[in-house]
């Protein structure tokens, strides 16, 4: 049976077929009108390029940038909430904490782009008692079938409740939600006690206001994606990448697309650590360039890191919800160049996208971007994109660039080509630096990953920039993303807020954690149980939240599997020590610590794409690959001629030094003189200074 891997991107998408025949990959512009389209369409050709039946697929995983896009297009559905009394202004005061403590020009995303607006944001009277959750003032009812009226009459159909205490006891939430559900029964309701169920309520309220404002765009890409496959005569199962790295099925996030925000940059970061454990190198830097932006993120030991879910904010807004640590920046081919109106020379982060694109596309752009200005200095060929399926106009590129560029700023059209991706370049090293040496990590240790469709192309410039020691392309970089969606696992977490001291003495401790875990085993084993995963192939594993008595923010600790003890809170507290200390440098073990919530997370194992080994080749393979010879400029200024080589041709161990330019389907690999290109194993290369 077969299984595809879909990723759409601003620009393009991505897939990957992997079935008895092999690994095949494939790549078309994405439909912007509706990316469902180009998601089926794709799936079609790569099958029937291949002979393959689509009734041998048998999963297809997908990443999707559809909620990141809608957050960051600020085009959200227009929002409803009912809150406590007295606690309206809750998304707009915030931690009322500027954003830049010395600038006067700044912008506080939550108060100029607001989740809910003012106006929708209705209190009602009710109060739960802190901390022991009773039931201190009940639900004016009467008060919620008011605001579903006010909501109707405003055309809002997409409610966020979210209740002041309710992580200690959701049962006003769900009582609200039921009558919202009564009264607007096409409405798209969220409560907070269900996305995010801990304490802290501006986090708490944004992460619901957000999964209410992306929603119902969400829900309906994804629901119309799987009838549209359903049309196509695709019957195999859909299941969407998640910002945590594992995999959901439809329903489930199209009730929680807070949970696939990041979807699109975490298979590239998955993709990227496992080219990086092909490669038998433990510590990458993986850097996602496409066509409208770069993901960036470090692995240390292969291992990938989850941010802290204080620090996930989307568009400028917190998110409470588990995502791959990564950086994201306007920087791809697709970046616009342009001169401001202060006469400074700058790129992106607007982009062209796949539509009308560059300007070299032909498609009627006459912005200069980053691939009009690799166009000009000849590293990319007008007549071998995406293995010529796209012809590239070098004269529109090289117009763009003269007169949006070159002109005004007095420079020479190559000058201007080179400006441009050396301020691309720049961008994007700084950015590797907030993500690696900002956080203590030395990048001479590690390498870089380029890859997406332009990646290859600033691969060397960027290990340069940052001291990398090297850089290792994969194996298809423009589908190393898709790929990544077929190397990971299905996964699902909850939260369950249990607020107490950690103390082995107190004999009520453990009965009280087994109690929140059990609840979080209930919940979990109910998503796989909907998803028909057999018990022998699933896992629960749990985590504590914890901090010592007086801190801002906890640390996330593992528990110990099995039955709950006071040995099992021992644990839990020597594990939270070790990782206060493995985080900031030290530990205060003496010192008393607190537990504030548990998550736990459900997961079932699926096959992983193994990308085979290439047979061993013979320096004769450099002769055999060789394509031809044109004049190429690199970034010192030098213009050489440079031959191009056929990347599919080479086989393992055979070396080449540059200046080559190495061309396959999906991506083009720059090696600037002095460097010379390894073929590995598995068809990957390194590249490194001679």
């Amino acid at each position: 049976m077969a299984r595809v891997g879909v990723d759409v991107g601003g620009t393009n998408t991505d897939f990957v077929l992997e079935c008895e025949e092999g690994i095949f990959y494939h790549k078309l512009p994405t439909t912007l009108e509706n990316q469902a389209l180009g998601v089926v369409q794709g799936i079609g050709e790569i099958c029937e390029r291949n002979g393959i039946s689509i009734s041998d697929i048998e999963m297809i995983v997908h990443g999707t940038t559809t909620a990141t896009n809608i957050t960051i297009e600020h085009n959200g559905s227009e929002c409803g909430m009912l809150t406590t009394e007295g606690f309206r202004d809750i998304l707009h005061v915030a931690r009322h904490k500027r954003p830049h403590n010395f600038s006067l020009h700044f912008d506080v995303p939550w108060q100029s782009r607001p989740l809910v607006k003012r106006r929708n944001r209705i209190p009602v009277t009710e109060r739960i008692a802190a901390p022991s959750g009773e039931v201190e003032i009940p639900l004016d009812e009467a008060a919620v079938r008011a605001a579903c009226a006010l909501f109707r009459k405003r055309g809002i159909s997409s409610v966020v409740v979210g209740f002041l205490f309710s992580f200690l006891n959701p049962i006003h939430e769900r009582r609200a939600r039921d009558i919202v559900v009564e009264e607007m029964p096409d409405a798209y309701v969220t409560i907070s006690s269900d996305v995010a169920n801990v304490m802290r309520e501006y986090e708490r309220f944004s992460t619901t206001a957000m999964n209410s404002y992306v929603g119902p765009k969400t829900a309906f890409y994804l629901r119309d994606l799987a009838a549209r496959l359903q049309a196509a005569g695709i019957s195999s199962r859909l299941r969407i990448m998640q910002s945590n790295g594992g995999i959901s099925t439809v329903e489930a996030c199209a009730r929680k697309p807070v949970n696939i925000l990041m979807s699109g940059p975490a298979g590239g970061v998955i993709g990227g650590a496992a080219e990086g454990e092909m490669a038998q190198e433990a510590n990458v830097i993986t850097v996602d360039i496409g066509g409208t932006s770069a993901d960036i993120s470090t692995i240390p030991d292969g291992r990938l890191k989850v941010k802290n879910v204080r620090d996930t904010y989307v568009a400028g807004h917190p998110v409470l919800t588990p995502m791959i640590d990564l950086v994201t920046i306007g920087a791809g081919g697709g970046s616009i160049a342009f001169v401001d109106e202060a006469g400074a020379f700058n790129v992106g982060p607007r982009s062209a996208g796949s539509n009308p694109g560059p300007a070299c596309y032909g498609r009627g752009g006459e912005e200069p971007t980053v691939t009009d200005a690799q166009v000009v200095l000849g590293r990319l060929d007008p007549d071998h994109a995406l293995g010529g399926a796209l012809k590239l106009d070098a004269d529109q590129a090289r117009k763009a660039i003269k007169e949006k560029i070159a002109d005004p700023l007095g420079m020479e059209v190559e000058e201007a080509a080179l400006g441009i991706v050396r301020i691309i370049n720049s961008n994007m090293a700084l950015a590797i630096r907030s993500n690696s040496v900002a956080r203590g990590v030395d990048p001479r240790e590690f390498s870089i990953m380029p890859f997406g469709g332009a990646g290859p192309l600033h691969g060397v410039a960027l290990a340069e920039a940052v001291s990398a020691k090297d850089v290792i392309v994969p194996v298809a970089p423009g589908i190393t993303a898709a790929v990544g969606l077929l190397k990971t696992d299905l996964q699902y977490e909850h939260t369950e807020a249990l607020i107490m001291p950690l103390d082995p003495g107190d004999e009520a401790a453990p009965g009280r954690i087994e109690g929140a875990t059990e609840l979080l085993r209930e919940r979990l084993t109910a998503d796989l149980d909907e998803d028909g995963i057999d018990p022998s192939l699933r896992s629960l594993t749990f985590a504590a939240e914890c901090r010592y008595f007086g801190q801002g923010f906890e640390l996330r600790t593992a528990v110990p599997p099995g039955e709950i003890t006071a040995e099992t809170v021992s644990g839990i507290i020597d594990a939270f020590h070790d990782q206060h200390e493995l985080d900031y440098g030290y530990a205060y073990r003496d010192a008393p610590v607190e537990l504030i919530a548990l998550r736990g997370i459900g997961t079932a194992q699926s096959r992983r794409l193994s990308i085979p080994k290439i047979g061993k080749g013979s320096q004769g393979d450099v002769e055999t690959a060789y394509l031809f010879t044109r004049p190429t400029t690199f970034d010192d200024g030098s213009t050489l001629d440079t031959p191009r080589y056929d990347r599919s041709k080479l086989g393992a161990e055979v070396s080449l030094k540059g200046p080559a330019i190495l061309i396959q389907q999906n991506a083009t690999t720059l090696v600037p003189p002095g460097y010379e290109a390894v073929t590995l194993d598995h068809g990957n290369m390194r590249i490194r200074a001679i």
